[in-house]
This record gives C-alpha cells, sequence and structure tokens, in this order.
C-alpha cells in the first residue's frame, strides 16, 4: 500500500465526516490531503514539489482556520 492511497482514503473519510456535518474549517483539511494524494502520484519528485508545496499552503491556511482568536474584552490576551 503506498502512501498514495492512505492520502486518498484520509480524504474520503474527511469528505464523508464533512457531508454529515457541513463545517467550512475542514475544507483546507480536505484540500492538503488531497494535494498530497496528487503528490504522491507523481513520478518523481521534481513534479510532486509544487503539490508538497501546495499542501503545505493548505496546512497553514488550516492552522490559521483553527487559530483562537483574541477578544477584544480580554486584558490578558
Amino acid at each position: 500500500m503506498s502512501l498514495q492511497s492512505f492520502y486518498v482514503a484520509a480524504c474520503v473519510v474527511a469528505l464523508l465526516h464533512f457531508v454529515r456535518r457541513p463545517d467550512p474549517r475542514r475544507v483546507p483539511l480536505l484540500a492538503m490531503l488531497a494535494l498530497l494524494a496528487v503528490a504522491h502520484h507523481q513520478p518523481d519528485f521534481f513534479a510532486a514539489r509544487p503539490w508538497h508545496f501546495a499542501a503545505g499552503a493548505a496546512a497553514l491556511v488550516q492552522l490559521a482556520v483553527l487559530a483562537p482568536r483574541a477578544t477584544q474584552g480580554d486584558p490578558r490576551r
């Protein structure tokens, strides 16, 4: 079993969770898993580099989406 099939299976599971309970915060996760599956399908590393970079960007978006927001009235933050 290759890493590509692992990422495809993880993407399918995440998509099923998204269909059951739609949450826009899961979209970057779906994108990251799909981009990693495409990257691991490429024949060589140089063809996969842009896909890995795009997956990394999707992971950064996921971090930004899930980061806790500071409230205006809380002076401790």
